[in-house]
């Protein structure tokens, strides 16, 4: 892992190579991961979904947002363009030449969404897990996230959250409360800019979105009105957490959609040998 400068600030970035055998034109796919907001970092990824995608054949790149894990935390600075911005940073200074995968994990795909819309040269496909585009409708969501985690000082609501979900979680929401209050994150965030209807369906990526079937974050019926060329894959059972609960059914989803987009490359085949007629005798 390096701390690699970007767009004004230091981004903490995991680059693992392609391990599989060598394809023969040398194009191997890179696959780009984005976490989400407040507690999340490249972590969640690393620990899930990094090692067996760089050992199928994939580069694989992750990276800590601004603000979070070991990168840069300004004070200010965290509207969707800055993340968008970081991003196309990134990617220049690591000098990557072919077009990538963008795989965002919730917020992660709100941000992959919007760098495809103004860099949809540089992206070969989208993978939202438990993600969704930056509308108006998801804005009003993540501004009542963020009253409700900037509200954990309080004693009260604090107890509630450890009861509702566990200490573990608790501590997290603790953590990503505590950014809030010293960051304009929280404000930031919720503003976007946030895109209309016809800016989403003028994206040409190929986009899959991997859902669970009882998580309540993304309004399927709307995502699948805005994207009505969207994959839409529901896993059962499973709720926003899905990365870290299933992660080897995204790691099958994943591979075989960049499989779809990015196949092999052709074998050359054997130089035909040119072989001397036979010459017939008369009879």
């Amino acid at each position: 892992m390096a701390q690699i400068p970007a767009n004004g600030i230091q981004l903490h970035v995991l680059r693992m190579p392609a391990k599989a055998r060598p394809r023969a034109d040398g194009q191997y796919p890179t696959v780009v991961f984005i976490h989400g907001l407040g507690p999340d970092s490249l972590a969640s990824f690393y620990f899930t979904l990094a090692a067996p995608v760089s050992s199928a054949g994939i580069e694989v790149i992750a990276y800590d947002l601004r603000g979070h894990g070991r990168s840069g935390r300004p004070p200010t600075e965290y509207r969707l363009t800055d993340f968008v911005a970081d991003l196309a940073a990134l990617l220049d200074t690591l000098e990557v030449p072919r077009p990538v995968h963008l795989v965002g994990n919730s917020y992660g795909g709100t941000v992959a969404f919007s760098y495809a819309l103004l860099h949809p040269e540089r992206v070969a496909s989208l993978v939202m897990i438990e993600a969704e585009p930056a509308t108006e409708l998801w804005s009003r969501k993540i501004a009542k996230l963020f009253d409700r985690l900037s509200r954990l000082d309080d004693p009260g609501e604090m107890a509630s959250v450890t009861t509702q979900h566990g200490e573990y979680v608790a501590r997290l929401a603790k953590v990503t409360s505590h950014k809030l209050h010293t960051t304009t994150m929280a404000r930031d965030v919720v503003s976007g800019p946030l895109l209309s209807r016809e800016q989403i369906q003028s994206v040409q990526s190929p986009v899959i979105a991997i859902l669970g079937s009882e998580s309540d974050f993304v309004d399927k019926a709307e995502l699948a009105s805005l994207l009505p060329g969207c994959r839409m894959v529901i896993v059962p059972g499973q709720g926003h957490w899905l990365l870290m609960d299933a992660p080897h059914t995204v790691r099958d989803l994943l591979l075989s959609w960049i499989a779809e987009y990015h196949p092999p490359a052709p074998q050359q085949p054997p130089a035909r040998v040119r072989r001397p007629h036979a010459e017939v005798s008369p009879a």
